[in-house]
């Protein structure tokens, strides 16, 4: 039986986090002995591991990393908070010689420099494969012993803020690099051409049997009671979701005459930005949030047409959920949109710029036959890929 080792950060509510659990039900334990060493034992979504995997003790040295500093202090990790601190100067003084906002320096940075301090995880196992979920991936490139080791690409690098040569040498202690599309990938190899060799695109796994238990678990009629079609999104609050947009969009919506509530479900940095914007537009009747919801199916289940927003995306995992459930899915057209659905077929891609996203939400709102359509197709399509199972395997 193979032996697999896989790494990540928590089990907090996102879209990595759902397409984890997805690989881990997808894996045979017939086949495969699975450990799961999450740094925190963390999140909403730890209740829904799997039985047969086998989720490893925390290491307090890495529970710490996601922490204040004082926290971090206050434990006596007195050599990693020396080594945050460090990562944290040279993030900041890279960023400002590079003018870089809202960079992934920072992060990388952390992790790069208490690196070395950090005990090994598994110290006396070799495992025949160890797969790094999360970035940075610096934790099983020096801490883990495995004869193939995978680090896993989630979102679109053509529009994040990093250290080019720091994260090659980072990405280059990997035998194999998995992309979950060939829009991420195109974006990757951009950024990284000498690591084309190395990618294996394996597309995000859904938990379909969780998905179709929970979304029947609660009724939300309530919650979600506004005037109008019910459209929803999901997301982290922070920029790459563009929520901060979505009053604007959704008063431009209504000057065409069509009644609609916009609810977002998540949470994150940008939220009072949002709230701001909502005052700004006069939209708190019309655009509704319904904060972090550890379940989020019966909304999806309940609205009308579910929309990602998006300035940027990897694979957006809530798009996929949508889907499956039978939803028909607008997003707007972020670089790696193509790889994300088939426009006019399984949902619908429209522009990035407020009116004109506008304009294509109210045209698709219209449009009954397209809706009709796309709804008989998602009825056909297998939205779970659990036989991308089968590519992790054809790597031993």
């Amino acid at each position: 039986m193979k032996s697999i080792l896989i790494v990540s950060h928590a089990m907090e509510l996102g879209g990595a986090e759902k397409s984890l659990l997805g690989l881990l039900s997808a894996i045979d334990p017939k086949e495969c002995h699975v450990d799961l060493f999450l740094m925190r034992h963390e999140g909403s979504l730890l209740k829904d591991i799997p039985k047969y995997v086998n989720l490893l003790p925390e290491i307090p040295a890495y529970t710490v990393l996601a922490r204040p500093l004082k926290d971090v202090i206050k434990e006596k990790h007195f050599v990693l908070a020396l080594a945050r601190i460090l990562g944290k100067l040279k993030a900041k003084g890279y960023e400002k010689r590079r003018h870089f906002v809202d960079s992934g320096v920072g992060l990388e940075y952390s992790h790069k420099y208490t690196s070395p301090f950090m005990p090994k995880i598994q110290k006396e196992k070799e495992y025949d494969m160890a797969i790094s979920f999360l970035t940075p991936h610096y934790f099983v490139a020096k801490k883990v012993r495995a004869k193939k080791k995978i680090a896993w690409i989630h979102t679109d690098y053509s529009k994040v803020q990093i250290n080019v040569e720091s994260e090659l040498k980072m990405w280059s202690a990997y035998n194999n690099i998995v992309s979950i599309s060939e829009a991420v990938t195109q974006s990757f190899i951009t950024v990284f051409p000498s690591l084309k060799n190395k990618i294996v695109v394996i597309e995000n796994i859904l938990p379909l049997q969780l998905i179709e238990r929970q979304m029947n678990e609660f009724e939300v009629s309530k919650e979600m009671s506004g005037e109008g079609i019910k459209l929803l999104s999901i997301g982290r609050y922070c920029t790459a979701k563009n929520f901060d947009n979505i009053p604007n969009i959704c008063s431009r919506i209504l000057k065409h005459g069509i009644k609609i509530t916009w609810y977002i479900i998540g949470f994150g940095g940008d939220e009072e930005l949002i709230k701001q914007r909502i005052k700004e537009e006069q939209m708190e009747s019309h655009v509704i949030l319904l904060g972090k919801k550890e379940n989020p199916y019966p909304y999806i289940k309940a609205c009308d047409i579910y929309v990602q927003p998006s300035r940027y995306e990897g694979n957006c995992v809530s798009v996929r959920e949508a889907q499956a459930i039978g939803k028909p899915v607008i997003i707007t057209a972020y670089s790696t949109a193509m790889s994300q659905l088939e426009n006019n077929v399984d949902g619908v891609i429209i522009p990035l710029d407020n009116e004109k996203c506008a304009e294509g939400i109210v045209d698709f709102i219209n449009n009954d036959k397209l809706r009709d359509s796309i709804k008989t197709t998602l009825q056909k399509k297998d939205y779970q890929k659990k036989q991308e199972i089968e590519k992790i395997f054809a790597i031993f």
